[in-house]
C-alpha cells in the first residue's frame, strides 16, 4: 500500500527532526566596549564549546547586526534552541539599553529575528552570581574560610565602573540569582576620615551612594581628597586626577610606591570590607560572600593585607557571626560569560 505524505506534513516532520537533532545553545557577555559570544553543543551528555568570537561593540550599529555576523561565522545549519546574554546594565521587562551605546536589546525581538525558541537577558552581576557554583579553586582567592552552610544565601558584589550586587537564593533545588541596585544605597562612614570624605562628596553630589566610593571614579575621589588634604603637600601629582583614574592610582601604588595612592587603596579596602560585611548581614549570607568586579583581582595584595577583613568583621555584637562567613575574591575575568552559559544551558534543558 502506497503512503502519501503531504508537503506540509513533510515540512513539519523535517522541522521536528531538526529540533530533535539540534543540541546547540548560545550565550554571551555584552558590554559597552567589548562583546564575547559563544555557541556550545551537547554531545553524549556533555557540553562542548564550538565557537567563540570577540567583538568591539562600537563597531556595530545594533546588537542584531553583531549577532547576525556571529551566526554567519558559526556556519550552523539551524538556529540554537536557547540563548542567554549577560548585559552590563539593568534589565526591565526583558529589555536593555546599554550605557555608552545606542543599542536597545529585547529578548523577544532576538527570538523572532533569529528563530531562537528561548532567549533571556540577564544583568552581568546576575550572571556572575549564577557562575559561582561552576568556579574552580583556581578561580578564587579565599580571604576567610569560615563555615559554609549548604543552600544558604550568597551575595556577589564587585567594584568596577560602578558597584554591582546580586543575591543567590536557593529555590526548587537550585540557586536563583537576583539582580539589585544595592550599589546606590547610602555610604556609611566608619571613622573620622571617612566622615570628612563623606562631607566633601556630599557638598559635591548631594546624595552619596556606596558607588561614589567603591568604583574606579570612587577610588579617584578618595585619592583627590587625600591629595588635597595633606598636611605637607607633595610635588608628586599635585593636580587632581580625572574622574575615573582607578587604574592609574593602582599603578602609582604598586609600581611607584606613591604614598597617597597606597593610602587611597587602603581606605578603599576598608570601605569595601565594611560594605561587604553589611551585605553579608543583610542577607545572612552563610553560603558565602564573593567579591567580583574589575578592581578586586588587581589589588588582591591590598584586600588580603587585613584591613578589608577587619572592616568586614567589625560589626559589634555580630562580629563572632562575621568570622563564620566565607569570603572569596573571584579572579576569573569571564565570570559573566560563564554565568550566561549556565543559564543558557538551563534554558536548553527545560526544552528537552
Amino acid at each position: 500500500m502506497a503512503i502519501f505524505i503531504s508537503f506540509a506534513t513533510s515540512n513539519l516532520i523535517n522541522f521536528w527532526i531538526e529540533q530533535y537533532l539540534n543540541k546547540q545553545f548560545l550565550y554571551g557577555d555584552i558590554g559597552g566596549t567589548k562583546t564575547i559570544l559563544q555557541i556550545a553543543e551537547i554531545k553524549h551528555g556533555k557540553i562542548h564549546q564550538q565557537f567563540t568570537q570577540h567583538y568591539e561593540s562600537q563597531a556595530f550599529v545594533t546588537f542584531s547586526d553583531l549577532l547576525k555576523d556571529f551566526l554567519a561565522c558559526t556556519e550552523t545549519s539551524s538556529s540554537p534552541l536557547a540563548a542567554c546574554f549577560a548585559v552590563a546594565g539593568p534589565i526591565v521587562a526583558q529589555q536593555a539599553t546599554l550605557t555608552n551605546l545606542t543599542w536597545q536589546i529585547h529578548s523577544g525581538d532576538i527570538a523572532q529575528q533569529f528563530s531562537i525558541p528561548t532567549v533571556k537577558l540577564i544583568n552581568d552581576f546576575e550572571a556572575a552570581a549564577l557562575a559561582v557554583e561552576a568556579l574552580s579553586p583556581d578561580d578564587l582567592v579565599t580571604l576567610q574560610t569560615g563555615h559554609i552552610h549548604e543552600q544558604a544565601m550568597r551575595v556577589v558584589l564587585g567594584a568596577g565602573t560602578g558597584m554591582g550586587v546580586a543575591w543567590l537564593t536557593w529555590l526548587n533545588d537550585r540557586y536563583y540569582a537576583f539582580a539589585t541596585e544595592a550599589g546606590h544605597m547610602d555610604f556609611a562612614p566608619t571613622n573620622e576620615l571617612q566622615i570628612r570624605l563623606l562631607e566633601t562628596l556630599h557638598h559635591k553630589f548631594g546624595h552619596v551612594s556606596v558607588e561614589r566610593l567603591l568604583s574606579g571614579s570612587g577610588l579617584t575621589s578618595i585619592f583627590n581628597y587625600l591629595q588635597s588634604n595633606q598636611e605637607k603637600p607633595s610635588d608628586l601629582l599635585a593636580t587632581h586626577l580625572k574622574e575615573d583614574s582607578g587604574a592609574t592610582i593602582t599603578t602609582l601604588a604598586q609600581t611607584h610606591s606613591h604614598p597617597i595612592a597606597i593610602k587611597s587603596l587602603n581606605v578603599f579596602a576598608e570601605i569595601y570590607g565594611a560594605y561587604a560585611g553589611n551585605l553579608a548581614l543583610t542577607g545572612l549570607c552563610r553560603g558565602g560572600v564573593y567579591v567580583a568586579g574589575g578592581i578586586a583581582p588587581k589589588i588582591i595584595n591590598i584586600l588580603s593585607s587585613g584591613s578589608f577583613m577587619h572592616a568586614f568583621r567589625d560589626k559589634g555584637r555580630f562580629s563572632p557571626l562575621m568570622h563564620e562567613i566565607p569570603v572569596h575574591i573571584i579572579t576569573n575575568p569571564e565570570i559573566s560569560l560563564l554565568g550566561a552559559k549556565r543559564e543558557a544551558h538551563y534554558l536548553f534543558m527545560q526544552q528537552n
